[in-house]
């Protein structure tokens, strides 16, 4: 009798697993609703109020929507996914961090869409850490301006890539800290492959851009720039490169560097190439500094003049086109 009363037992108890409802399957898209909740499932029809509260119930290389405008919060994101807002205010109104991406080596993320608008105390727009590669498209990235702030902090440990397209960053850093955009590998594992196009750099505190290979000792930096704003910053481009660090290669081709209050272009460093074609460099209280033995190359169509105190010179004849 003892032996039918635990085989029942045994029974009851697989038949008790069976009814226990599973955690919560991760859906492939999921919606936030500034009118949402986030103990919801993120579906259309019963959405998420942050991003934060979909990430969770998002599948790696799923993608979370805006069903409507709304401020949905800061968020970390850990995997291959993409957040798109490209129809609705998607915003993300932050102290801290906006955006941080710390992701696997294989992972890939997409941010389309968004207003990442700083609030007291700020850190950074958007911080990269680790990923394949992180794609920013049609945002707005404002307002980052504490000490060091920056719009994008882009400092991968590994080898991975940055798009940005058709974006703005504006209004960021503090006095002579942060900027809009820091490119900025570390250790001797990091490489960084950026292309901006179609971006608009403009009214940082301190640079527009810069490249930094600072305590790096792996591959170093590329970086193509095509169509794009560097205005109204205090330095509009610097790279700074220093001995026995890696390589900075940029090329900058149909942009403008203009009416920012410091220098346009700075390149400091032995181990820096900047390749410069059909851009416009105006408006600067200097054009260009070069120093370290950076070389700084013209394709022979650019415009470098009307900056204030002295516009500077390119290091080499025009370079030959192919």
């Amino acid at each position: 009798m003892a032996v039918v009363k635990g085989a029942f037992a045994g029974s009851v108890f697989v038949m008790a697993l069976a009814f226990v409802t599973p955690a919560e399957a991760q859906a492939t898209r999921t919606w936030v609703s500034g009118v949402g909740d986030d103990v919801n499932p993120c579906s259309r029809t019963a959405p998420c109020k942050t991003f934060a509260g979909a990430i969770s119930k998002t599948a790696p290389g799923g993608e979370i929507n805006c069903l409507d405008p709304g401020g949905f919060g800061a968020v970390t994101i850990t995997k291959a996914m993409t957040i798109s807002c490209l129809y609705t205010e998607g915003g993300a109104l932050a102290g801290g961090n906006g955006v941080v991406v710390n992701a696997g080596v294989n992972d890939v993320v997409f941010l389309r869409g968004l207003d990442i608008f700083g609030v007291n105390p700020p850190t950074n727009g958007v911080r990269f850490i680790a990923g394949a590669a992180l794609h920013i498209e049609e945002s707005t990235i404002r307002r980052f301006n504490a000490a060091n702030s920056q719009g994008i902090s882009f400092q991968p440990s590994g080898t991975s890539r940055l798009y940005v397209t058709n974006t703005t960053i504006a209004d960021n850093g503090n006095g002579a800290t942060g900027g809009g955009i820091l490119i900025q590998p570390t250790g001797a594992g990091g490489n960084a492959k950026v292309v901006l196009q179609g971006v608009r750099v403009n009214n940082n505190a301190n640079n527009g851009l810069q490249l930094n290979t600072t305590a790096n000792t792996g591959v170093g930096i590329n970086v193509t720039i095509e169509s794009s704003q560097f205005n109204g910053n205090a330095q509009g481009i610097s790279v700074v490169n220093p001995p026995a660090t890696t390589n900075v290669k940029a090329l900058i081709s149909n942009s403008a560097i203009a009416n920012n209050t410091s220098t346009g272009i700075v390149a400091n460093g032995s181990n820096t190439i900047v390749r410069v074609g059909n851009t416009t460099i105006t408006g600067n209280v200097t054009g260009m500094t070069i120093a370290g033995g950076a070389l700084v190359n013209t394709y022979g169509d650019n415009r470098l003049n009307g900056n204030t105190t002295v516009d500077g010179a390119f290091t080499q004849p025009p370079i030959a086109k192919q």
